[in-house]
């Protein structure tokens, strides 16, 4: 199932309206597709002005054409976000846009699962290094730029339910988003006094591009026989009966970008149907 082909119509404001957005400016990072096009796409309806952040320049146009065409304003941006000066220089450039920054998603990673004992060294710090630095380097290229404007901002960071649970398949990928999560509370605490807060919220099984891929790798390791096996079997124990689309989860995303949450930091929102309770 290719969410890329329902996350288009979310949420929109009925004509004179204000959304619950309105004049906010949002970086969402790795919104060329899945999770963070759908929020992209939902947050420009209520209002934002959105920056598409993607390593794949390509695709973040055709989400950012797609809003524009919509009526919405959005930009096309592309940076490695696990590289310094392209996340610094890509933050300028949708800052000169938006004339600001009030709102990043650091939405962007990535999973390639090996058994336990055969995941390696190359493994282990390709997923590190984007699911963990890059998390802490967007972190800290958007607190610069919202210190300097002495506005405060808010820091949301995509976690997931394997940052709650380790599994064994998916090792580094559950190191970096506990990461994610030690990462969301030291911004939290790091933050506060220069009226920035951080946030996290961790999806469960959610059917995007990233499981299409996921199901794949884990048929040719063996793990899984038949496509479409791993969702099911992942998604067995959701309480709610399914995995997760990028619509489900917008309305917690809009939540911990408005005002609405201006009184919650450090936090990590669990929004999985029911897969993991704590």
């Amino acid at each position: 199932m290719a969410l890329d082909e329902k996350c288009y119509c979310i949420f929109s404001p009925k004509e004179g309206e204000m959304g619950r957005l309105d004049q906010k400016r949002v970086l969402i990072t790795g919104a060329g597709s899945g999770i963070g096009a759908g929020f992209a796409t939902a947050m420009a309806n209520e209002g934002a002005t959105i920056g598409i952040l993607d390593l794949n320049l390509e695709a973040a146009q055709k989400v950012a054409d797609q809003i524009v065409s919509d009526g919405g304003s959005a930009i096309a941006l592309a940076a490695d976000v696990a590289d310094r000066s392209q996340i610094a220089a890509a933050i300028q450039k949708f800052v000169a846009f938006a004339s600001g920054l009030d709102v990043i998603f650091n939405n962007a990673g990535f999973n390639k699962p090996m058994p336990l004992l055969e995941v390696t060294e190359e493994n282990f710090n390709a997923i590190m290094r984007v699911n963990g630095l890059g998390v802490l380097i967007g972190i800290q290229e958007a607190a610069k730029v919202m210190i300097s404007q002495g506005t405060g901002g808010k820091i949301i960071n995509t976690s997931s339910v394997a940052g709650r649970q380790g599994y064994p398949d998916f090792a580094p990928y559950s190191a970096s988003k506990f990461a994610v999560n030690a990462l969301t509370q030291a911004a939290a605490r790091g933050l506060a006094e220069h009226g920035i807060t951080c946030n996290s919220f961790s999806p469960g099984v959610v059917d995007t591009p990233l499981w299409v891929t996921l199901d794949k790798d884990l048929i040719e390791m063996g793990a899984t026989k038949d496509p479409g096996q791993a969702i099911d079997e992942f998604s067995a124990d959701i309480l709610i009966g399914r995995p997760a689309l990028a619509q489900d989860l917008v309305g917690t995303a809009i939540f911990l970008a408005s005002g609405d949450s201006d009184y919650m930091t450090g936090q990590t929102i669990m929004i999985d149907g029911g897969k993991v309770l704590l």
